[in-house]
């Protein structure tokens, strides 16, 4: 895959042997020499920080090293891809479950969750059959300092089958008495 970079700078030089040296390692580059044409060449804190809010990725000050500048490319690359292939999904006849876009779909109904919902289905269907008490999966959506009561989960639990029940019958978590809940088997 070929990626595109927008290098900005003033200095004609600086940009003609950055290009260089991309393009020399297949990347694609794009150059800029002021801020009409791109995000003008800033000096002080503030004005990386409003280059990068404005959509820049990065931001690398001179004097630098190409090493540096290509370990930048690199690691931004790397996010990138992993973005992109980290999607994934469960399926469960009509129920599926984006756990990128963290948001679980009835059919074409798209269930609305609070965070604490949505916490709860990811970790008991990534973990189908298994049982946990309360505390454990208290524990796992609010941390172990979590300032509460791992009574909330019977309360989370019964909105969630709620929100469910409005669009299918079938029942995805299960109740083990005197032990927990766990994600029917598939």
């Amino acid at each position: 895959m070929s990626y595109t970079i927008l290098i900005v700078d003033d200095d004609k030089a600086l940009l003609k042997m950055l290009k260089s040296y991309l393009e020399i390692r297949k990347y694609s580059v794009l150059t800029a020499e002021d801020g009409h044409e791109a995000l003008k060449r800033a000096e002080d804190e503030q004005d990386r920080v409003n280059g990068l809010l404005s959509g820049g990725d990065d931001y690398i000050l001179k004097p630098f090293s190409l090493k540096e500048l290509e370990a930048r490319i690199i690691a931004r690359l790397k996010r990138e891809e992993r973005h992109r292939t980290k999607s994934k999904y469960r399926f469960l006849g009509e129920l599926s479950i984006d756990y990128t876009a963290r948001t679980v779909q009835v059919g074409e109904n798209c269930l609305v969750l609070t965070k604490l919902e949505y916490d709860i289905i990811e970790f008991l269907s990534m973990h189908p059959g298994q049982v946990f008490d309360r505390e454990r999966i208290y524990e796992r959506i609010c941390g172990y300092d979590g300032e509460g009561d791992s009574r909330v989960v019977t309360e989370l639990v019964r909105r969630i089958r709620k929100k469910l029940k409005e669009h299918t019958k079938a029942e995805y978590i299960e109740t083990v008495w005197g032990t927990g809940y766990c994600w029917g088997k598939e």
